[in-house]
Order: structure tokens, then C-alpha cells, then sequence
């Protein structure tokens, strides 16, 4: 998609979104989906990019999802909830 300073770690410029100029892109996952049903149609779709220090390495996390549970994603300094969601089945 032509975005490639973003990950490279001698050239990536996010001055304007934090202090530190040490942040560089490590990830970047988009996920959609479609349901089509006697309802109607139903769409989403979500992008994050994951941000790290140039110097740090990332620790891997294990996350196991083996039962139901709700998430939210946060905007903690006006605390309120910018989306919310809910994991059915594993």
C-alpha cells in the first residue's frame, strides 16, 4: 500500500503524535466481515496499528480465548467507552 517508512527504523517520523521519536510501526491487522441473512445485511470492519519503541523487543503474548467474555476498547482521558463488543464461541 506504499506505506513503508512507517516501518522502518531509520526513517519513521511520528513527532506529531508523541514526544518520543522513538516510535516505530511493528504491526498492522485489519479484520472485516460480512453477514448476510433473512434480515438483512450486517458489515465491519477494524484497523490497528501496533506501535513500539525502536529499541524495545516485543514480548510475545498468549491470549486463549476458551470462553465467552465482553471487550471494550477505552479513550481513557474523557473515560468513554469507544466500542465494545462481544466473543461467542471459540
Amino acid at each position: 500500500m506504499g506505506i513503508e517508512d512507517a516501518f522502518d527504523v531509520s526513517k519513521s517520523d511520528f513527532s506529531g503524535m508523541s514526544p518520543s521519536n522513538e516510535l516505530v510501526v511493528s504491526k498492522v491487522v485489519h479484520k472485516a466481515f460480512v453477514e448476510v441473512n433473512e434480515e438483512g445485511t450486517e458489515a465491519a470492519a477494524a484497523t490497528a496499528a501496533v506501535m513500539m519503541l525502536r529499541c524495545a523487543r516485543p514480548r510475545p503474548i498468549t491470549f486463549i480465548a476458551d470462553h465467552p467474555f465482553l471487550f471494550f476498547i477505552r479513550h481513557n482521558p474523557a473515560q468513554s467507552i469507544l466500542f465494545y463488543g462481544r466473543f461467542c464461541s471459540p
